[in-house]
């Protein structure tokens, strides 16, 4: 009996060292096969993991969608380690060489696919919308809203959209909304505005922070020379101190909308809207673009100096004057370039 007794114990000891043995075996070769680079469709894809979705379903997606991991093998992977409840939703981007275990620790990171939208500077509400509308990596929530609707989504007080975005390049992530972009802008271009307006030069003719944005739109549509700048803002500000008429292109330009062919005619000088400077004394009554950082800062603090005029010559430079008659003589310089503008 003890004879058996002692059989049956090194059998079992046998028995667990082989079981022990085994699953050893077991582990270091599914780790060795975690760490072992997966082929991807195409070198590259792209996959999104629904909100609420569970590992196993996550891993038919990242399966189907060209990454060859084997289902059950990455679910029960996740599950073993912890990380199958931690999985975060959203768009990922895999490319080739990627580990069953990098995948794991991607989708518990949420290290999801970003994109980048571009708003540049000059552009008009229009031109934004349409950048938003078609960009491929947003989730389109505001083709159906009108644009009083977006101001009222967004927070906005005001009650014309022209100008109130701040033009820079804002990092998405695959999937966002569209409305959130709007959101971002217009939260950007308030808190800049507000900046410069407490730091803002003494004795501007400016009334408000919307009254620079206006000036700042203007100055940003009139040239795209960092050194004019605050030369060509010192010379609006000036006509405005004295009650001169601003007289500026871009403005008529934008009054005219899509009536606006590439020319421009004594005609469109002439016509009545409320955004013709040439007609009408002091700002118009919106923005007529989305102004820079630059732009902003040089309504705000615009050079010193008594200069009325100024022309923009064909290189994009500009010659500023103090008197009419200064004036007209830079325009006889200037003006037979192609592509001046005067004011």
């Amino acid at each position: 009996m003890k004879k058996f007794i002692r059989r049956l114990i090194r059998i079992t000891i046998w028995l667990t060292l082989m079981a022990v043995l085994a699953v050893a075996l077991l582990v270091w070769v599914g780790w060795w096969y975690a760490q072992q680079p997966l082929k991807v469709r195409g070198g590259g894809t792209e996959f999104t993991v629904p909100r609420g979705m569970a590992m196993r379903q996550a891993a038919n997606v990242i399966r189907n969608s060209g990454v060859a991991a084997d289902p059950r093998f990455l679910s029960t992977l996740a599950r073993l380690s912890g990380r199958a409840q931690q999985i975060k939703a959203g768009t990922y981007r895999v490319e080739a060489g990627i580990t069953p275990w990098d995948l794991i620790i991607k989708l518990e990171l949420g290290d999801v696919a970003r994109g980048t939208v571009l708003l540049v500077e000059g552009w008009t509400f229009r031109q934004m919308r349409a950048a938003l509308e078609k960009h491929p990596d947003l989730l389109q929530d505001t083709s159906d809203l009108s644009d009083d609707e977006i101001l009222a989504r967004v927070g906005a007080s005001q009650k014309q959209p022209e100008g109130l975005f701040f033009p820079d390049t804002y990092v998405v992530t695959k999937g966002d909304s569209a409305l959130s972009v709007f959101s971002r802008a217009y939260q950007a271009m308030q808190k800049r505005l507000d900046r410069e307006w407490e730091d803002k030069a003494l004795d501007l003719p400016l009334k408000s922070p919307y009254d620079a944005l206006i000036l700042a739109s203007i100055v940003e549509k009139e040239t795209g020379r960092h050194e004019d700048r605050t030369r060509v803002a010192n010379v609006f500000i000036n006509r405005l101190r004295v009650g001169m008429k601003l007289q500026t292109d871009p403005t008529v330009i934008y009054g005219m909308g899509e009536k606006y062919d590439g020319k421009l005619r004594r005609s469109n000088l002439e016509a009545d809207t409320p955004w013709n400077t040439y007609i009408r004394t002091g700002l118009p009554p919106t923005p007529i673009a989305m102004p820079g950082r630059a732009s902003l800062r040089a309504a705000l603090h615009p050079e010193g100096g008594d200069m009325l005029y100024f022309v923009a010559c064909g290189n994009g430079s500009s010659v500023f004057s103090r008197t009419l008659g200064e004036h007209n003589k830079a325009v006889d310089r200037c003006l037979r370039k192609k592509g001046t503008s005067k004011s």
